[in-house]
């Protein structure tokens, strides 16, 4: 009995650390990733993934909130954004090939945006959705705090909309590949643009981490697919009467 209070102890002591709630995170991405090389690279075993439910399972098998977690685990999320400040590097030195490829830069984005848009709104109407879901739903394919701005602004549901949309990342990361073997696209320019687009910052991080000039675009792909998303949805749902 003294035992178990003992460890009650500690465990109460380390939830309130912030430090315990920053290492989990860590570590279920070195766990996550570890299980990604360790199984060859499957699509399946994302890292990112992973890493979600590890962390998940430890705050629903100890009923920790949420809230308590992240003021733990919050200095990661505050460097998301220089990170996303640190991929102008790469594309200043790609700037000259970015250029060369800007009217199919421009083409892509507009026609990926409106068709993940319009195949959102197609599945959800046929689903039978309700508005304020479908509202949630529409700026899935875009980089998370901005997919959450413009369903706040929309009247959707920002929470959901983050979920969905870390799903989204999650999916395509994992099947990018796949897929694009498939299709026999072989440009590593293609490729990354392809994936930025589909899969946001979640594709960008696994087309930089394989190659130079794939993670470039993915940055590309996933900063304009942001602005345009922004823009187009609130035209889209007056056109489309949602």
């Amino acid at each position: 009995m003294a035992d178990e209070q003992k460890l009650y102890s500690i465990w109460v002591y380390l939830q309130a650390e912030p430090l315990f709630w920053l290492t989990l995170t860590i570590g279920a991405y070195l766990v996550g990733d570890y299980c990604y090389r360790r199984s060859g690279l499957f699509p399946l075993f994302n890292p990112v993934a992973l890493g979600i439910i590890i962390v998940s399972s430890v705050l629903l098998l100890f009923d920790v909130q949420y809230e308590r977690y992240f003021d733990g685990a919050k200095f990661i999320h505050f460097l998301l954004g220089p990170a996303t400040v640190a991929l102008a590097i790469p594309i200043y030195r790609k700037w000259d090939l970015i250029l060369n490829h800007g009217r199919a830069i421009l083409t892509t984005v507009l026609l990926g945006s409106c068709f993940a848009i319009l195949i959102t709104w197609g599945l959800a109407s046929l689903f039978g959705l309700e508005r304020e879901i479908v509202l949630s739903l529409l700026p899935r394919s875009v980089t998370a705090p901005i997919a959450m701005g413009v369903s706040e602004l929309i009247g959707g549901i920002p929470s959901l909309t983050a979920i969905i949309t870390i799903i989204t990342g999650i999916i395509g990361a994992a099947f990018a590949t796949f897929t694009l073997d498939l299709l026999r696209v072989k440009k590593m320019s293609a490729r990354g643009f392809a994936i930025g687009l589909a899969s946001h910052g979640i594709g960008t991080a696994r087309a930089m981490s394989r190659n130079e000039t794939a993670g470039v675009f993915a940055a590309v792909a996933m900063g304009l697919s942001g602005i345009v998303t922004a823009l187009i949805v609130p035209l889209m749902i007056f056109l489309l009467q949602i």
